[in-house]
């Protein structure tokens, strides 16, 4: 672990810049341009799939995805963006794997990305430090995405830092009755809609052509309803870790992606 020496221009739009900042990984990472996606640790199977595709989009033309390690479309945006293009903010020490169900993906964070926190070395995550950390993970970003989010929701925190921080806010075209919280921005006019991935990818990237996403090998394997035994021998770590993200289920010895 080590602290961030140089000031992150992007952190003065922060209420407080922080006294301390640590981290461990690519510190290059910052001066990439850089998109901060956040949104619900339980969101629906459509939510996941469009923002693995805009994360791997805006990865793969040279734009970095900075979210707050969680649970859902936190999970999904650094995965889709490649641990070597991602940037992931965390409301504990950087010793600390939470939460544990992403453990493997914030070692390989910290092997090949970035990660950072505000919080020494031991600290366990408190509700107040993951309002810290979303201020970070706001501020850090050019524009705000939001993929999912109810209007009571702790997602909607970060909303009300980007708003303050005069940021442009994103998000997913979602139907009636699903994501309250995102579809009250677009009402409200506080938020623009994702109508075209590659179109939104333009918008960040200095690439004139433009790659396309693709899908995680491991989601790709699982859409042929493997055994379980088959992608366990295949995908060793990934099976468990999918199974509580939401991302697959298992019935009768099959899987099957949600």
């Amino acid at each position: 672990m080590h602290i961030v020496k140089n000031e992150i221009p992007e952190l003065l739009s922060m209420k407080s810049y922080p006294s301390r900042l640590f981290y461990d990984g690519n510190l290059e990472l910052l001066k990439r341009t850089k998109i901060s996606i956040v949104g619900s640790r339980k969101p629906t199977k459509y939510s996941r799939e469009i923002i693995q595709k805009l994360s791997s989009a805006l990865s793969k033309n040279g734009v970095c995805i900075v979210s707050g390690g969680a649970m859902g479309i936190d999970a999904v945006a650094h995965a889709g963006a490649g641990s070597s293009n991602t940037i992931a903010v965390l409301p504990c020490g950087i010793d600390i794997r939470y939460p544990a169900v992403n453990k493997n993906l914030l070692n390989d964070i910290q092997k090949n990305g970035l990660l950072l926190s505000q919080f020494e070395e031991g600290f366990c995550a408190t509700p107040w430090s993951f309002v810290v950390r979303n201020e970070l993970v706001v501020a850090l970003g050019d524009v705000l995405v939001v993929g999912e989010a109810e209007i009571d929701s702790g997602t909607m925190r970060s909303v009300e830092f980007a708003l303050k921080m005069k940021k442009e806010i994103f998000v997913l075209p979602q139907r009636l009755g699903e994501s309250s919280g995102t579809n009250l921005l677009v009402k409200e006019q506080r938020a623009k809609v994702i109508y075209d991935i590659d179109e939104f990818v333009t918008k960040f990237s200095a690439n004139k052509n433009l790659q396309s996403p693709k899908m995680d090998d491991f989601i790709e394997f699982c859409t042929a309803n493997p055994t379980y035994d088959e992608a366990l021998a295949k995908y060793p770590q990934k099976v468990f870790e999918a199974e509580l993200s939401g991302e697959i289920e298992i019935i009768g010895g099959k899987i099957f992606v949600l």
